[in-house]
């Protein structure tokens, strides 16, 4: 099993957009020293708690500070993108990270940031923007000129060399492209059904255990269609982690912290409006109202020493039917860097080398 990051990032709203920005490059120089595989960078417009509109502005400085960690945008909101500029700005990232670079791409599920740039979200808009949008983008990577894309939302020309010498010649460092991944929320999610059907890296955003087990199956139908075998050890795992020297610490850390601030004043209340805490539920007939703060920390939160988190990741690993990597959900402890750093620091020297066993190479279908 390896392990990588996903964050959001998230921020409180009292936060300078520069002073989280640059707690987000700390944290990633710190994954990079400590070996952490890969990480995931998210894009929002509208959202305080989310405060970051351009992975890419971070993922080119994170480059330039850091040797071996993997990063991307997780993902890129592709509906509110001009899929021929990012294709470009995409494939120029790629030579900045000297091949370090993955693809994140997601559909984006905020109704405000739908509001801002005129997208239909709840009619679907947005996932049909999404798929249109990423095969224009891997056309541009991979089809020779000239050709004309005429599609619902965007009519696209790759021209062929004009004036003698202008010509499209941008393309990705790594061939045929970089690698793409896409996350999902929702039960039988399309979008990892989409990550089936491509052979996309399947990430599942951090919900109760009972739900991300249907997230497989998505990805196993996507791939039906197209004949491909997935491999469960491509399948990321998004979980909110936190861990110190003593269960009670780690509570008071997470719970009591920032984690805790962020899911009772932001997250919590946001998957209400949605309808969506059934997804952090153990039990479908638990009261929405019982899904607090303190019930995501005992249920679905990976929280406690080393040694408790050691057996709640095997827990969830075996529940799910296993999986590759374990991504840890960002926050925003710069107030106590410290204590963040263990947790991270804890994680890879103490816990991983006790789940050396785990291979999803090896797991056999749940």
């Amino acid at each position: 099993m390896e392990i990588g990051y996903f964050t959001m990032p998230s921020h409180p709203p009292e936060c300078g957009l520069k002073e989280g920005h640059d707690w987000d490059l700390q944290t990633l120089r710190w994954l990079d020293e400590l070996g952490y595989q890969e990480a995931w960078i998210g894009e929002h417009h509208t959202a305080p708690w989310e405060p970051h509109p351009s992975p890419d502005l971070i993922l080119a400085q994170a480059f330039l500070q850091t040797k071996n960690i993997r990063l991307g945008p997780g993902g890129f909101l592709l509906p509110y993108h001009h899929p021929a500029e990012l294709a470009n700005r995409v494939a120029m990232l790629d030579h900045l990270s000297g091949g370090r670079l993955n693809f994140g791409v997601a559909a984006s599920g905020l109704p405000s940031d739908w509001a801002m740039f005129n997208v239909d979200g709840m009619s679907g808009q947005n996932r049909d923007m999404t798929r249109e949008a990423l095969e224009i983008i891997l056309k541009m990577w991979t089809e020779d000129a000239p050709w004309t894309h005429t599609g619902k939302f965007w009519t696209v020309s790759k021209p062929d060399t004009m004036f003698d010498f202008l010509k499209p010649h941008l393309k990705p460092l790594q061939a045929p492209h970089p690698p793409i991944g896409v996350a999902g929320l929702s039960k039988g999610s399309d979008t990892l059904k989409l990550a089936g059907e491509r052979g996309y890296i399947p990430m599942s955003l951090n919900l109760n255990p009972a739900y991300v087990g249907s997230h497989w199956e998505s990805v196993e139908i996507g791939a039906a269609k197209t004949g491909r075998k997935p491999k469960r050890s491509d399948w990321r795992l998004v979980r909110e982690v936190f861990i110190a020297d003593t269960d009670e610490e780690a509570w008071r850390l997470s719970v009591g912290d920032m984690m805790g601030r962020m899911m009772g004043e932001y997250f919590l209340p946001l998957l209400g409006h949605f309808g969506f805490k059934d997804y952090l539920k153990a039990a479908p007939d638990v009261a929405d109202s019982d899904v607090t703060v303190e019930y995501c920390a005992r249920n679905n939160w990976i929280v406690g020493s080393p040694s408790t988190v050691t057996e709640k990741i095997e827990k969830i690993y075996h529940e799910v039917g296993g999986f590759g990597t374990l991504l840890v959900f960002g926050f925003d402890y710069k107030h106590k860097p410290e204590a963040w750093y263990n947790s991270l620091r804890l994680l890879k020297q103490e816990v991983m080398p006790r789940l050396e066993h785990l291979d999803a190479g090896l797991t056999k279908a749940a």
